[in-house]
């Protein structure tokens, strides 16, 4: 039983009172469901944005059609110089928490094959890409020494009392996409391009609190089915086209069909009727994506280009049991169609690339109606995960047969983040050697996250 409530809120969707675990959801929508991933230096000073101008082998991510624009053989590697860093505030107090992350992040070649004059085909480009990056992620709650849980013993006599001393999020592991693509240019003027895309993804995911007893012992539980490990494949395919209207104007489409998924999890379940560590697997599409682009190239020192993607499905498992009926009942009432804005800009003076993008990707989640006893009903526009805003700025120079390329991109997004929740009736609560604590209401934090990138690129043209 909870003495005082103040602060807390009881969330009104009946997934988040039963058998599953929140960080499932965030992990299904931000891992299983991201919209791409990085790319070389290029890619990522223009915030991702080249899906009607192509010329980059990570145009793979967002539109096939893109690497039949190349007209010269190429491969690279790009060095990933990565910080994400947390600040969490609850209760008048903030925790902040920094990650940093140094990898080969992206690697990738295109293939160019003139075709013989007499035909209108000029060329037929073959590219494979290969990105990934770190999904290491922790955010620290504070504690409030004022929230104080009661322990009962089975007869209902008050035993011991807990304040609240903190809690974490703690995630480690790795997402990474392969894709290889063909493409095709028809007379300089229409491109196409079809691509087979390749996921994988390993994690670690932690959910844990921290409770002092009355004695001023501090002890940390364990979510039940908390700690999780995840191993996962995935596949998805994709076409576009790109056409120009005349040689200032280009306009271009795409379509990626959702990612089959299948997850296999180790995860630990507490009394049942005795602790212990247990499998399953599940099979999980996230959502098929368009994407419409146009460009403007206004001569050959200039080009923009705008990127709008469009999240067509909603992510969804395969059902085995209740678990997944609650999964999907709580992403189609909750979840929006994914979508994302990209505007990314190049300025070639001789050798030398300056290049600035910016993208928004709105909210996956609409808002969700929060309430407790000693607080009116209210709304948060970006539960679990919220819009994020991407800013990018490179610069580069072509040395004719190698170039190199460097960017920075700022990222941040704002959530709020709920935890403790946990039902006595379905055993989801908190989990010590010593006592269980299960709250029917949930404790929401704000969490701000900011994650500034360096990214320097090396490439061979042959």
């Amino acid at each position: 039983m909870i003495k005082k409530s103040l602060a807390i809120l009881s969330i009104s969707a009946a997934y988040f009172a039963n058998a599953q675990d929140i960080s499932t959801i965030r992990n299904t929508t931000e891992v299983y469901s991201h919209s791409s991933l990085d790319g070389t230096s290029k890619y990522n000073a223009m915030a991702g944005s080249m899906g009607a101008l192509g010329g980059d082998v990570s145009v793979l991510n967002s539109n096939p059609a893109g690497i039949a624009v190349s007209i010269a053989s190429e491969m690279s590697g790009t060095l990933y110089i990565e910080s994400s860093k947390n600040s969490t505030g609850y209760a008048g107090k903030s925790l902040d928490y920094k990650v940093n992350n140094t990898d080969l992040g992206n690697v990738g070649a295109i293939a160019v094959f003139p075709v013989s004059s007499a035909s209108p085909w000029k060329f037929v480009n073959v590219a494979v890409n290969y990105s990934n990056k770190s999904l290491e992620d922790y955010s620290e709650t504070p504690g409030n020494s004022g929230l104080i849980y009661d322990i009962n013993d089975a007869g209902g006599a008050l035993i011991d009392e807990l304040s609240f001393a903190g809690h974490a999020y703690n995630r480690y592991g790795n997402l990474s996409k392969m894709n290889i693509g063909v493409g095709g240019n028809y007379d300089n003027r229409i491109y196409i391009g079809a691509g087979l895309n390749f996921h994988n993804a390993q994690l670690d995911q932690y959910d844990s609190a921290a409770f002092t007893d009355s004695d001023g012992i501090t002890d940390v539980y364990n979510k039940q089915y908390t700690p999780f490990s995840e191993s996962s494949t995935g596949f998805s395919a994709s076409v576009g086209v790109i056409g120009k209207i005349n040689p200032q104007f280009r306009v271009g489409a795409a379509l990626e069909t959702p990612t089959w998924w299948s997850i296999s999890r180790l995860y630990n379940e507490y009394e049942n009727p005795v602790d212990g560590t247990y499998t399953e697997d599940r099979n999980l599409s996230s959502p098929m994506k368009a994407t419409l682009s146009a460009a403007y190239v206004a001569n050959k020192n200039f080009a923009i280009n705008v990127d709008y993607s469009l999240g067509l499905t909603k992510p969804k498992y395969k059902v085995y049991g209740e678990a997944e009926n609650e999964l999907n009942r709580f992403f189609s009432a909750n979840a929006k169609n994914l979508s994302e804005v990209k505007v990314g800009a190049e300025y070639r003076w001789d050798g030398l690339r300056v290049r600035g993008g910016y993208a928004f990707a709105s909210s996956p989640f609409d808002s969700v109606t929060l309430g407790g006893a000693s607080l009116p009903n209210q709304n948060s526009n970006d539960m679990i995960l919220g819009k994020r805003n991407t800013i990018g700025a490179g610069i580069g120079y072509d040395f004719k047969s190698f170039f190199i390329d460097a960017a920075y991109q700022n990222i941040s997004s704002d959530y709020s983040s709920p935890f403790l929740q946990g039902s006595a009736a379905n055993n989801t609560g908190y989990f010590s050697n010593q006592y269980i604590v299960n709250s029917n209401d949930a404790i929401v934090s704000d969490v701000k996250n900011t994650k500034d990138n360096f990214f320097i690129t090396l490439g061979w043209k042959f």
